[in-house]
């Protein structure tokens, strides 16, 4: 059997990675609306090269991260990422042990409505070894302190497997950007709709070193339902 499979990898070299390389260049062969998402840990982007030479209509730039961390890269991605002509919003990496309104407070220092064309995201990656109920709970205290800042709802960013542990159910009318990095598209177990797909977090852009995250819009949703709604 051991040598049956060396013969074919060594025939098909290629099979291993061919999921990977055809989700990176997904945008060049469908209709769908594509973005990116960036933060300090891409250096300092060639915008001019991104905004000319890329399928990418917005960009979700990290600003801020639990109680105090800001993103060193934030202010300058921001300015030029609207300079060269993408839709822009920016997003909060959430720690569910830090007091609620020292991360709004942390996060509106940089995430400034007048900046904004696509609404706050919120990234929900990790519970910090809370037990579920208490994460939620933290959870969504926070959630409702950034709609009332504002004055709409956040997109949610997670993983289909973390949504699946622990926020199956509780969601409600939040809009939803799931990651999962396969050729199928995700599929929730409450059935949940969910607007965006990140993809892949392997892409390539030109005028980005290094890899990138790329997502998407589902079928049916549009860049519209996330527009930063100003008045």
């Amino acid at each position: 059997m051991n040598r049956f499979i060396i013969l074919i990898l060594s025939i098909f070299p290629t099979l291993g990675v061919h999921s990977q390389n055809s989700l990176v260049q997904c945008e060049d062969t469908c209709s769908h609306i594509h973005g990116i998402d960036l933060s300090h840990y891409q250096g300092n982007v060639f915008w001019e090269t991104v905004g000319d030479n890329t399928k990418m209509a917005y960009v979700y730039l990290k600003a801020t991260e639990g109680g105090d961390k800001i993103d060193d890269k934030y202010e300058r991605n921001i300015d030029l990422a609207h300079r060269y002509g993408l839709k822009v919003g920016s997003y909060h990496f959430y720690r569910p042990k830090i007091e609620q309104g020292k991360q709004l407070q942390n996060f509106m220092t940089q995430c400034r409505p007048g900046d904004q064309d696509l609404i706050p995201m919120i990234d929900i990656e990790t519970k910090s070894d809370l037990p579920t109920e208490e994460f939620c709970d933290s959870l969504f205290k926070f959630l409702s302190l950034v709609e009332v800042a504002y004055k709409q709802k956040p997109l949610l960013y997670t993983f289909a497997n973390f949504y699946d542990h622990y926020l199956m159910g509780k969601i409600g009318d939040y809009k939803l950007m799931i990651a999962q990095y396969t050729e199928r598209e995700p599929v929730l177990k409450d059935g949940s709709d969910f607007i965006m797909w990140q993809y892949t977090g392997k892409g390539h852009i030109n005028g980005i070193n290094g890899y990138v995250d790329k997502s998407r819009f589902m079928d049916r949703h549009s860049l519209r339902e996330i527009r930063f709604r100003h008045k």
